[in-house]
């Protein structure tokens, strides 16, 4: 009996083993998307790396008190009201044809085209300039 009962076991083994077997070619996604990976994880990587880097800029002056950061919320605050105004001044309702806006320590000329708005950003401690085409598409008939 144990013997007919072994050689069912090794038939039913045979049988199993003897079916062909099928598979998937494997594929390698890269992570980073460096490397062509999904670009929503590079986010999550770089927050990641900051969590592990322990470095600390001996030079860095910024400080994580309250007063430091209400200073820069509103400083970015008011950059963005001026930037608002020159966009109203160069696209709103009533565009102007040229103007110079300054602030701090910088001035923004602009002058309408007819293909395009170009503005210049000048440091006027430095002297150092930057220029901007921001092209303007008329709608022909």
């Amino acid at each position: 009996m144990a013997v007919l009962l072994r050689s069912a076991l090794c038939a039913a083994a045979i049988a199993v083993c003897s079916t062909s077997a099928s598979a998937e070619d494997l594929v390698y996604k890269p992570i980073n998307p460096s490397f062509g990976g999904n670009p929503f994880n590079s986010s999550h990587l770089l927050g990641i790396a900051n969590s592990q880097n322990k470095f600390k800029d001996p030079s860095s002056t910024s400080s994580g008190s309250e007063a430091d950061i209400f200073a820069r919320q509103l400083q970015s605050r008011l950059l963005s009201a001026l930037s608002s105004q020159i966009v109203e001044a160069i696209f709103g309702d009533d565009p102007q044809q040229q103007g110079t806006i300054q602030f701090g320590g910088q001035t923004i000329e602009f002058v309408r085209g007819l293909e395009a708005v170009t503005l210049t950003i000048t440091n006027d401690e430095t002297g150092e300039e930057t220029t901007i085409v921001i092209p303007t598409f008329i709608d022909v008939p």
